[in-house]
């Protein structure tokens, strides 16, 4: 499971809010203690562009994968926001490479800093479809048989679905949207 962390990995917004909730109390402390670590070290927590894993707690599952990605509220990250939203899917990869040992077949994940971060919609669906279907069809086989993208932000999905549609004979996959209604 993968939760869009901001760069404190304060869990208070959005998606990560819920899941933080969702958790229980271990999770804030691994958090905590990350950020507690980091800032002893004089670094950000998580970075935009970054990714740690934790314990998942109470979750129904093993593991989460905190990303952060740009947010488009901050004028610094918001020019940079392509660059830094593709650095921070290679950074969700690389945590899910150390997870392969545990051979992860579904990822269940919120589309990156278009919620709270307000990134684009346009831009944001067509440039998380072509990160996510690269990394799919890679020559190396990442492991994992579902990728399920889950977002209340309905502009986004409709995006995303206008956007399917106009390449639908270069890409792999279905539309299931309906499906999990």
């Amino acid at each position: 499971m993968v939760t869009t962390a901001n760069n404190r990995l304060a869990g208070r917004e959005g998606v990560d809010g819920l899941l933080h909730d969702a958790a229980g109390p271990g999770l804030r402390a691994a958090c905590d203690k990350i950020a507690s670590d980091r800032r002893g070290e004089n670094l950000q927590p998580c970075p935009a562009g970054t990714a740690v894993t934790t314990d998942a707690f109470d979750l129904p599952t093993e593991k989460l994968i905190h990303v952060t990605g740009p947010d488009c509220r901050r004028p610094n990250q918001d020019e940079g926001r392509r660059d830094l939203l593709r650095q921070s899917y290679e950074a969700m990869f690389e945590e899910l490479a150390k997870l392969k040992k545990k051979e992860v077949r579904t990822v269940v994940a919120s589309p990156l800093s278009m919620d709270v971060f307000a990134y684009p919609h346009r831009e944001g669906a067509r440039l998380t479809m072509e990160i996510l279907l690269t990394w799919l069809d890679a020559a190396e086989d990442a492991g994992v048989k579902e990728y399920l993208m889950v977002t209340q932000e309905q502009n986004f999905i409709t995006n995303l679905k206008t956007i399917y549609r106009e390449s639908e004979d270069q890409l792999p996959g279905f539309d299931c949207t309906r499906e999990y209604r």
